[in-house]
């Protein structure tokens, strides 16, 4: 008897937990038009990476609301990495990505593995290699010392609009 009292009192408190759980679902609102992305404020960022860094740090100027900061980083240990990444207006993503490593790998590594097409892309007074890749594209802009790649699954047209919106500076007062 014991033994089939024990199986209905699981039975029966499954049953309550399952009706407590269904209830605070249907009172706790949902809203599926509701935009996931979080937005991220880089200006801390921005500064403190143009102090550590041993180049101009490329930062966009002037883009419409639409274009929205999704995620930023800077590693000194790692090469001196600068990220930058954003949505644009057509919810596609594009970074910024500079490194004082200027190797293919690390070109290929936040590009996903992209090829330089031996194409190029004047945008403003810089020249930019055209990298594709299967799920980024890039573009690929070398200085002496470091390289900056303007990278997503954005077109062409896009990435160059970021390229061109990019203000490089270095340090505090400069």
């Amino acid at each position: 008897m014991k033994g089939k009292q024990t199986v209905l009192d699981m039975v029966r408190s499954l049953v309550v937990l399952g009706v407590v759980v269904g209830g605070i679902y249907l009172v706790v609102p949902h809203d599926e038009k509701a935009d996931p992305t979080r937005v991220v404020d880089y200006r801390v960022e921005t500064l403190t990476a143009r102090r550590a860094a041993p180049y101009p740090v490329a930062v966009p100027v002037g883009l419409s609301q639409e274009w929205r900061a999704t995620s930023v980083a800077y590693e000194r240990k790692s090469a001196n990495a600068w990220h930058l990444g954003f949505l644009d207006p057509q919810q596609q993503y594009v970074g910024v990505e500079q490194s004082t490593d200027t190797t293919d790998g690390y070109i290929a590594k936040v590009t996903q593995k992209a090829k330089a097409t031996g194409q190029t892309q004047q945008v403003g007074d810089r020249t930019w290699e055209r990298w594709d890749g299967e799920k980024y594209d890039a573009l690929v802009h070398q200085e002496q010392g470091y390289v900056t790649v303007v990278t997503g699954t954005a077109s062409f047209e896009q990435l160059g609009a970021m390229a061109g919106a990019l203000e490089f500076k270095q340090g505090a007062d400069k």
